[in-house]
């Protein structure tokens, strides 16, 4: 990843630095939260483990965050768990109405060509959640964007959705 022409952090920080800075955000699967240091942003990095003091340390789908606190949810190359479903599951529990869920991946890990999730299903599975996809940026040869709105006023369904198994990342030579 360090040798990837663009990194997907940086194309976030640059969202989010052409957005309002007042939005919260909640970064799970932070890492060193590089987000939160780039950005004016008041920034809830989140991860597993805390390799940075400012880091909260706990699972993904249990924060400590408030229902509803926060604006922005960002997921940038996090979705490692075989559990993903519930971190987007706890990223609409914090999110306000309206809020933005930004999601970063490998694109080897939507490629149904290569035993990949179709990106359209895993879409569609979010959407099933209570959000609506504003766009994709499938431009990136290493990496895909999704970008999605939690909707307003949304009344609670008990479908089952149906969410695509997300292979391990491939990392290649390109």
């Amino acid at each position: 990843m360090s040798h990837w022409p663009e990194q997907p952090v940086n194309i976030i920080i640059k969202w989010l630095q052409d957005h309002n800075p007042r939005l919260t955000v909640a970064d799970f699967g932070c890492g060193d939260a590089r987000l939160a240091k780039n950005v004016k942003n008041e920034v809830f990095s989140i991860d597993l483990v805390a390799h940075d003091p400012s880091v909260i340390a706990c699972d993904m789908s249990n924060t400590p965050l408030d229902a509803a606190s926060v604006d922005v949810a960002v997921f940038s190359l996090s979705l490692m768990g075989t559990n993903f479903s519930s971190y987007l599951k706890e990223a609409h529990r914090v999110l306000k109405p309206s809020g933005w869920l930004l999601i970063a991946e490998v694109k080897s890990r939507f490629d149904p060509s290569n035993g990949g999730a179709d990106p359209n299903k895993f879409s569609t599975a979010v959407c099933d959640l209570g959000f609506t996809s504003t766009s994709k940026d499938l431009s990136n040869k290493m990496f895909i964007l999704l970008y999605f709105k939690k909707k307003e006023n949304q009344k609670s369904k008990k479908k089952e959705i149906e969410w695509p198994e997300l292979k391990p990342c491939l990392y290649k030579r390109r």
